[in-house]
């Protein structure tokens, strides 16, 4: 029997009897950790040494993997069909979506630990698997290793990619708390899940049309201070595409995923009326608190999260591709 079937019919043996002989399923099923162990033994040593290098030269690197990652998994599942290039067929990919343009990047980044892992093992890790394994390395090197942690993998590449679709899954920062808290629970993710993630706004910058109007130009409860140091970097007319600055999220440990990020919440020194929604419920509100003051309490359980993420609707075995280079699916 060929590997890729004999896997197949593995998996599906146990599901079938899990109940029934006790077979245990792995916690990440249907992923699982050293996937590569075989097939590719370097292929997250590859990842890590070149996102090392990317985040000496530039720490917004591991930012925009981390952020890469969240957006990619909340539409059409953790499979990178945000990678995808327009095509004639497909003219208006994920990347194109205002949720994605001009905001993500890091495309770049991801061309080159492609080629490299390719160097290494052409054809066997997944663009989806890298993404995974990048933002897990950015994570551990911006907390300069407080936050490490397994990513379990073996994603496969996703073959569909539509602008409409971020649209739909990807919820504004001007959004609400049941908004946001909604959007985590039709991916499988929870309350907890939306706090301990938005964390990773300690890191990053943003552009000043995603705030000024909300923020800025209407009542709001940001801190005084931070509305004049904004409004004196940010135009009043600020708009995608256009005359639109950027400004980091966390001011004041702006390289370093770390916990700042919450007491500036409690501070109300934050960017997006969404980072000041986690103060409108009792129950976000008293998480928010202890983030922000238990020390290695938000490291721990945003790995969980992390790797909880990486695990939305993915596309496994017969269900996706290994695409040869992320931009574009195989046609053969």
């Amino acid at each position: 029997m060929a590997p890729r079937a004999a896997n197949l019919h593995a998996s599906v043996a146990c599901a079938l009897l899990l109940l029934a002989v006790g077979c245990q399923a792995s916690p990440y099923w249907p992923l699982e950790l050293g996937f590569y162990h075989d097939k590719c033994p370097q292929a997250e040593a590859v990842v890590k040494g070149v996102m090392e290098y990317a985040i000496s030269q530039n720490p917004g690197n591991g930012a925009a993997m981390i952020r890469m990652l969240f957006h990619d998994c909340f539409v059409e599942g953790c499979d990178a069909s945000i990678f995808l290039d327009p095509t004639p067929f497909s003219p208006t990919p994920e990347k194109l979506s205002p949720p994605n343009d001009p905001s993500v990047r890091g495309f770049e980044l991801i061309d080159a630990i492609k080629e490299a892992v390719e160097a290494a093992c052409p054809g066997v890790v997944s663009c989806a698997d890298i993404l995974a394994f990048a933002a897990r390395d950015a994570s551990c090197i911006l907390s300069k290793g407080t936050i490490a942690f397994d990513m379990p993998s073996g994603r496969r590449d996703g073959t569909f990619s539509n602008a409409s679709e971020p649209l739909k899954f990807l919820v504004p920062p001007t959004s609400n708390l049941s908004a946001l808290v909604g959007s985590f629970v039709a991916k499988g993710l929870d309350a907890e899940d939306l706090v301990i993630l938005s964390g990773a706004h300690t890191i990053g910058r943003s552009h000043c049309s995603s705030f000024v109007s909300d923020r800025l130009q209407a009542p709001s409860d940001i801190n005084g201070g931070l509305a004049w140091f904004l409004r004196s970097q940010c135009p009043a007319d600020a708009t995608p595409g256009g005359n639109d600055p950027v400004v980091m999220q966390d001011v004041v440990t702006p390289n370093e995923l770390d916990s700042q990020y919450y007491k500036n919440v409690l501070a109300h020194k934050v960017l997006f009326t969404s980072d000041a929604a986690l103060l409108t419920s009792e129950e976000t509100a008293r998480m928010v608190e202890a983030n922000a003051n238990i020390p290695g309490w938000w490291e721990g359980k945003f790995a969980k999260a992390m790797v909880k993420m990486a695990a939305v609707e993915v596309k496994t075995v017969d269900q996706g591709q290994i695409r040869k280079h992320c931009r574009a699916i195989n046609y053969y």
